[in-house]
């Protein structure tokens, strides 16, 4: 059973604690860069996208078009910096495309 705590806190602050005690934040940043890479990138990009993985502080990205892949290739540290100022924190400091 948790401990009650007497005093009021608000949803953000119970839901950030909640996070933090049961170790989810990882899982989340994972689902948060794949939510940031569909946004930024746009439908053209992710007709093309197979996969998405997160692993430590490097972006895994699965691509079906050799041709998007080496476009992409020449702007991976734009794509790094966008994503993480859209994330608001500095989660991804590598870019693979696979």
């Amino acid at each position: 059973m948790t401990k009650r705590h007497n005093e009021n806190l608000s949803l953000a602050d119970v839901l950030k604690e909640f996070v933090e005690t049961n170790r989810l934040e990882k899982g989340l940043d994972a689902v948060n860069v794949q939510d940031a890479w569909k946004q930024m990138m746009g439908n053209g990009v992710n007709n093309y996208t197979t996969a998405i993985q997160l692993k430590n502080d490097t972006l895994f990205v699965k691509l079906s078009s050799s041709v998007l892949r080496e476009e992409l290739s020449y702007g991976k540290a734009k794509i790094i910096n966008m994503l993480n100022e859209h994330l608001g924190k500095e989660l991804i400091k590598k870019l693979v495309l696979q």
